[in-house]
C-alpha cells in the first residue's frame, strides 16, 4: 500500500452500513467534497468514524441516527463480514481508513430521512440521498464509495466474508 504524499495522513476506524428497506432498496447519499470540486460527486453508504472507546455496533447505531434520523438497536446490525482499508482526500487531509461494512434490514419501504441531526460537515458534503433499487446498483456506472460496491454487494448480501484489497479512492 503506497499513499500519495499530498496531505497530512489521518488514520481512523470506521463503519459503513448497507441499509436495505423492505423493497430491496439501498440507501445511498449523494456527496462531494466542497474543497475539491474536481473530485466530482458520488454515491456513498451511510456511516463514519468510531469515536474513542466505541464499538462498530455502537458507531453503526449512532451514525445511522445522526445521518438519517432512523433509530435501530445493536441487535439489528449484521456482522462485520466486509472488511477493507481505503484512502481518500477529505478536506485538507488524506484519510487512511480501516472499515467494516455491516448490513441492516428495515421492515419499512423507503422511510423518510431526517437530516436535522447531521454534523455540520455532513450537511455541507451531502447533496441528497436516494433509496436505490439493488438491481440498479449492481449495473450502475455511477461512482460509489466504496468504489467496488456494485461488484462486491452480491457476495456480501449472500453472507460471504470479504477482505477487500486496499483501495486508493482519491
Amino acid at each position: 500500500m503506497r499513499l500519495p504524499n499530498d496531505f497530512p495522513v489521518v488514520e481512523r476506524t470506521a463503519v459503513r452500513l448497507v441499509l436495505l428497506d423492505a423493497a430491496d432498496q439501498l440507501l445511498v447519499f449523494h456527496t462531494h467534497d466542497p474543497n475539491y470540486p474536481e473530485l466530482g460527486q458520488w454515491w456513498e453508504l451511510p456511516g463514519g468514524g468510531l469515536d474513542k472507546g466505541e464499538t462498530y455496533l455502537e458507531a453503526a447505531v449512532r451514525e445511522l441516527r445522526e445521518e438519517t434520523g432512523l433509530v435501530i438497536t445493536p441487535d439489528e446490525v449484521g456482522p462485520p463480514s466486509w472488511r477493507r482499508v481505503s484512502s481518500f482526500i477529505y478536506r485538507t487531509e488524506r484519510r487512511l481508513q480501516s472499515e467494516v461494512i455491516v448490513k441492516v434490514r428495515l421492515t419499512a419501504v423507503a422511510p423518510d430521512i431526517d437530516e436535522s441531526q447531521r454534523e455540520e460537515h455532513e450537511a455541507d458534503d451531502y447533496t441528497g440521498f436516494r433509496w436505490m433499487p439493488l438491481a440498479e446498483v449492481l449495473v450502475s456506472s455511477e461512482r460509489f464509495y466504496p468504489g467496488r460496491l456494485p461488484e462486491l454487494l452480491p457476495d456480501f448480501l449472500a453472507g460471504k466474508e470479504i477482505d477487500e484489497p486496499f483501495e486508493l479512492w482519491s
